[in-house]
């Protein structure tokens, strides 16, 4: 089964710089000239990696359940936990992108729903993202405008973890992977406001984009250590943090 979106034929050069070693050169580089985080794993646990997200499987019970807050173009993390574990996996991306899962034939125990996570329900703004060369993404979007007097974004509904907990008759969920473009802090905000505490964590921070900065993600990675959560894996990007409650 296709689990990523079929994309444009990478260069030679564009495949050279996904190479794990080259990523974690250029970490190393941006550590060491400040643009970026010196997160670490805090703890040594069992773990098992899916691409740029690992997991601990001795804390995972017998019934998974996982949400899935952003899935772009790929979705091999939720294969493949489908697959492994018998994850019963509740995807959630209200942009149109997305909308491509809908015509893959997955297993029942994957459902999509074109919803935002947030810190409270309503309807949010997305916009499309810059790109470096000032041109606008045509797959990813995210709440940070980037330009002020920007009209291209789009309404979309969106709901809070609690919220989204309650209409899907869950009491618990064991793993929430947010790679949601910005929107994740206010998110974890909530999560940890409302006492919502899946044994994993997996987020994409993006203290890179403008008017975020690196002090945000310094400030809820304090919060999620004083809740409970240790750092158990990250990706040689460096954005990518799998966290662990113990």
């Amino acid at each position: 089964m296709e689990a990523i979106k079929p994309a444009a034929r990478l260069s030679p050069w564009k495949r050279v710089k996904q190479t794990p070693a080259f990523q974690r050169g250029k970490l190393l580089v941006k550590r060491l000239t400040g643009r970026e985080l010196w997160l670490r794993p805090e703890v040594q646990y069992p773990q098992r990696r899916y691409g740029e997200w690992t997991i601990c499987p001795e804390l995972l019970e017998q019934r998974v359940v996982v949400y899935s807050m952003g899935i772009g173009d790929n979705i091999d993390f939720e294969l493949a936990v489908m697959d492994e574990w018998g994850a019963e996996v509740h995807a959630f991306d209200p942009t149109p992108p997305a909308a491509w899962v809908k015509n893959l034939g997955l297993p029942d125990r994957f459902h999509f729903h074109a919803w935002a996570a947030a810190a409270e329900d309503g309807e949010l703004m997305l916009y499309p993202r810059i790109k470096r060369d000032g041109s606008t993404s045509d797959d990813m979007y995210t709440l940070v405008a980037g330009e002020s007097g920007r009209h291209d974004g789009i309404k979309v509904p969106a709901k809070s973890i609690s919220s989204i907990m309650a209409t899907l008759g869950h009491d618990s969920v064991d793993i929430i992977k947010l790679d949601i473009e910005g929107a994740e802090y206010e998110v974890l905000e909530d999560l940890l406001s409302e006492k919502i505490r899946p044994r994993h964590l997996l987020v994409e921070f993006h203290h890179r984009f403008p008017g975020i900065g690196k002090s945000m993600t310094t400030a809820i990675v304090r919060q999620l250590r004083l809740n409970g959560y240790r750092i158990l894996f990250v990706s040689a990007t460096g954005r990518e943090v799998s966290f662990i409650r113990t």
